[in-house]
């Protein structure tokens, strides 16, 4: 965790988890995705440390709404065959 994500803490949770919650979920996953870099794994998007703020937010909020990790990794599949 970088000094920014220790000054503003974790994003909130929704009240409820719903359908549009899930899609800003996995949009956050594939936007917010990890690349290698020399000091280790950054966000694609804001070269944080990975996982990012909006990463780890993304994967709460699809963990609250009881999808498994093959589930999510389906879903984001699908993310990034519907951006190509």
């Amino acid at each position: 965790m970088d000094a920014i994500d220790q000054a503003l803490g974790e994003l909130p949770m929704p009240p409820y988890v719903t359908a549009e919650d899930v899609g800003f979920a996995v949009r956050a996953l594939a936007v917010h995705a990890a690349e290698q870099w020399p000091e280790g794994p950054r966000c694609r998007n804001d070269r944080a440390p990975h996982p990012c703020r909006l990463h780890r937010w993304g994967r709460r909020v699809l963990h609250e709404r009881g999808l498994s990790e093959e589930q999510v990794r389906a879903l984001l599949a699908e993310q990034e065959a519907a951006l190509r």
